[in-house]
């Protein structure tokens, strides 16, 4: 798979998460179609470079490009992809995928309906056996690619709104999701 160039993430993180929607994300055998993603910047409060760069986030304000994959409520793994220049912490937090490849190893993995595998960024996580080993890897692969969008999804209709989950900077407008698709987590947008 083509991947998307380390320089298309070196933008302003809420550009980059728009243009992720559509986007192909691929881990082994198993990957899909980017259907939501929310955007996370240091300069606010729901961000985890909100308080500076620590242990924790040093990969969050490194180079762009590269996964930073954290550990949510001690349980779930969450997949963001590193945004703008090295030393802003910022992120596109990858909360949904369309299912494309591996499907029958994503639903051994999660024992759930085809529409619920990805829908989450914990389950999008489980479904592709992406670990807290992966933090840090470039997203143009090996083992870990974000590609361009197929044909198929060359200009797809996307909405925003609110990030979910979250108690701070509730209001700002950085959740981006496919319009009517069915593989968007909920609360729909």
């Amino acid at each position: 798979m083509k991947s998307l160039p380390p320089d298309f993430y070196d933008r302003p993180v809420v550009e980059v998460a728009r243009e992720l929607i559509g986007c192909t994300l691929a881990h082994g055998a198993t990957g899909g179609v980017i259907v939501e993603a929310e955007a996370y910047h240091d300069s606010e409060g729901a961000s985890h470079g909100y308080r500076g760069q620590t242990p924790r986030t040093r990969t969050l304000f490194g180079p762009p490009g590269h996964a930073y994959v954290y550990r949510s409520y001690g349980i779930h793994a969450m997949l963001n992809a590193v945004c703008e220049r090295e030393g802003v912490g910022a992120g596109v937090l990858i909360r949904a995928l369309e299912p494309r490849s591996g499907v029958d190893l994503m639903s051994e993995r999660r024992g759930v309906a085809e529409r619920l595998l990805c829908a989450g960024p914990g389950r999008l996580c489980e479904a592709l056996d992406v670990t807290l080993a992966l933090d840090g890897a470039a997203l143009q692969g090996p083992e870990l690619a974000i590609g361009p969008r197929p044909g198929d999804w060359a200009d797809p209709q996307i909405r925003s709104g609110p990030r979910i989950g979250i108690t701070r900077a509730t209001e700002l407008p950085w959740r981006f999701a496919a319009a009517g698709n069915p593989f968007v987590s909920r609360p729909r947008l």
